[in-house]
Formats: C-alpha cells, sequence, structure tokens
C-alpha cells in the first residue's frame, strides 16, 4: 500500500527519494553484529549503520517531487511477482569517495532474483515516465558502514532472507518509510 506524502513536499527540498527491499528485524540484527565484528576484525573506523537502516538499493529517484512520488507508486502498482530469498556470501570495499569507502555485503549467485525483480521495476518505472531512473547500473548490496581504509573481499557465512515487500524510502535525518508493496504473484 502506498502511503501520501505530498504534505512534505515543502518542508523536505533537500531529501532524498530511493527504492529499496529490506530485510526483517531479526536479520537486521544479525546483519548488524557481523558488521559489528567485521569492523574490529578489519580495524575499521567507521559508524555501523543502524539495523533498521540498513537495505538494498534498487532505484534512487532523487529529490522528493510529487512526479517521483506518483511514477513510483504507479510503477509499484505494476510488479508483480513471489517473494524470493536474497543471500549475500562475502565483504569487500567499494571505491567510494576518498576517506568514505562503503564497507558492503555482496554476492552473485544468490541475488539473481533480485537482480531480475529489478529488471521488472525498472521497466514498470520506465512506463511510468521514469526512464532516466530505470536506466541505471545495478550492483547488489548491503552497506555496512564508512571508512577511510579499504578492505579487500572476504568469504562469509552466507546472510540470506526472504523479500516479502519492496518500499519507498525518503532519507533526511534518518529513514522514513512512504510506500510499501507486498510481493505477490
Amino acid at each position: 500500500m502506498f502511503y501520501s506524502i505530498m504534505d512534505d513536499f515543502a518542508s523536505s527540498s533537500s531529501a532524498r527519494l530511493f527504492l529499496a527491499t529490506v530485510p526483517d528485524a531479526a536479520t537486521a540484527e544479525r546483519i548488524h553484529r557481523l558488521a559489528d565484528a567485521l569492523k574490529h576484525a578489519h580495524r575499521l573506523n567507521g559508524k555501523l549503520i543502524a539495523p533498521e537502516r540498513l537495505h538494498i538499493s534498487l532505484f534512487f529517484l532523487g529529490d522528493m517531487s510529487e512526479r517521483f512520488v506518483g511514477a513510483a507508486n504507479e510503477a509499484a502498482m505494476q510488479v508483480r511477482t513471489e517473494p524470493f530469498e536474497v543471500s549475500f556470501d562475502r565483504t569487500a570495499s567499494f571505491r567510494g569517495r576518498p576517506g568514505n569507502r562503503p564497507f558492503v555485503l555482496i554476492g552473485e549467485s544468490g541475488l539473481r532474483q533480485l537482480e531480475s525483480f529489478r529488471r521488472m521495476l525498472g521497466a514498470a518505472l520506465t512506463r511510468s515516465g521514469l526512464k532516466r531512473v530505470s536506466n541505471t547500473n545495478f550492483t547488489p548490496h548491503v552497506t555496512l558502514l564508512y571508512d577511510a581504509r579499504s578492505v579487500d573481499e572476504h568469504p562469509i557465512q552466507p546472510i540470506f532472507w526472504t523479500v516479502t515487500e519492496f518500499v519507498l524510502i525518503r532519507s533526511m535525518k534518518g529513514h522514513a518509510y512512504h510506500g510499501r508493496w507486498p510481493l505477490r504473484a
């Protein structure tokens, strides 16, 4: 179901809007504990991402605007697929800005259904008038923290969960969910 955020436009022009999937609370806590252990093992100094902010970004929509919110809602209503599992089996640092490198969970074979779902959602965004948004590259990941140091790819015990919904998140001094759509066939 979509929750209207039209009243928030005037007060949140600097807010950023994106579509994402999020782990369930128990998995988010498990990821957070793993991130804490890896932070210490790799001697990283960055602040851990809070469990309630862990997510897989699907599409960055940009600054909040009525156009993006409406198109995202329209696209979300078109998507039909059953829940699916995602699995991450490695950690690594992405390039990022110097001094601000994302340390992330990554995987390959355990993310194919997610990649397929994203293509489906991208096609729906294109039909809803957001072709520019939907033509972006995608490396599925969950950011654990940002740090000045870079860490090479490292295998981990797989972290997995079942994706049962996708969400519209407004990011501005925290994350606020402004749309939730359950996956269904």
